[in-house]
């Protein structure tokens, strides 16, 4: 059924040119205050190709989407030396700068374009950073069973034209579903990949899915996102016992980027 619904399905991971995305009622966390409790969801930089969103889920684990590491034109997956994650990213700074050592992604997952709807359903990668973060103002975020339809759920991301302060939209909702995909009513847009979507459960926020892509159907434009479930177990499963483990071997290098998140020249924004 949610197949039938898709008219257009974009990943929000690569280059961007332009935003097509109507009001809603996102809320921008400029400031300490603004982002409190949120400062484990980050700004993934990824050389010199644009950024994603990722969310830290232990000290040394974030969560993002799969296809924020494949590079557009080679379709291979970027030397993680040009990853880092910026927990907290905000007004050209982080609380936190890391490199990634290791990072796995969902065997199922297969990179390419076009409309493969199917594709969403596996679109998710776990990174190990070189260092833990262990601050007490970044609490890793927990994890929680797919919601139901109906659900009330939240975003947290980074995107285009707002990518040098996350943004909180905390009035989503589970619109549909598939194996392994969830369809949401949340305003996402090309940056917004990897972004964590939260239920709020008895009061706490704890991540169920992540953000792929967006798509349009007769009602207009919409979220998808991978569930997390056996997914994300086979993730940490694969990441301990060093099977399908890209990066084995050395810390990476970190490689500093200033404001805007892509050196001079780079095109800035990715397609979630």
């Amino acid at each position: 059924m949610l197949r039938k619904l898709l008219i257009g399905l974009v990943l929000l991971a690569i280059w961007a040119k332009g935003s097509d995305a109507g009001p809603s009622d996102l809320r921008a966390l400029v400031t300490g205050d603004d982002g409190r409790g949120w400062e484990a969801v980050g700004r993934l930089n990824l050389g010199r190709t644009g950024f994603c969103t990722g969310a830290l889920i232990a000290t040394d684990r974030v969560l993002t989407a799969a296809h924020c590491l494949y590079d557009k034109a080679s379709g291979t997956i970027l030397p993680l030396d040009q990853i880092e994650f910026l927990a907290g990213w905000r007004n050209g700074r982080a609380q936190a700068y890391r490199g990634v050592r290791h990072a796995v992604v969902h065997p199922r997952y297969v990179f390419g374009q076009g409309d493969d709807v199917a594709r969403v359903a596996h679109d998710l990668a776990l990174l190990e950073l070189d260092r833990p973060i262990r601050l007490p103002g970044i609490q890793p975020f927990a994890t929680a069973g797919r919601p139901r339809m109906g659900d009330r759920v939240g975003v947290v991301s980074y995107a285009q034209d707002r990518s040098e302060a996350p943004s909180l939209q905390e009035s989503c909702r589970v619109l549909a579903g598939r194996a392994g995909i969830l369809m949401l009513s949340c305003d996402v847009d090309f940056g917004s990949s990897g972004a964590p979507v939260f239920s709020f459960a008895g009061g706490v926020a704890q991540i169920v899915s992540v953000v792929t892509a967006k798509a349009e159907i007769e009602s207009g434009k919409v979220a998808l996102g991978t569930s997390l479930g056996k997914s994300l177990d086979l993730l940490q499963s694969r990441l301990a016992e060093g099977e399908g483990v890209i990066g084995r071997g050395a810390p990476s290098t970190i490689r500093r980027f200033g404001q805007g998140g892509a050196e001079a020249g780079g095109a800035k924004f990715i397609r979630p």
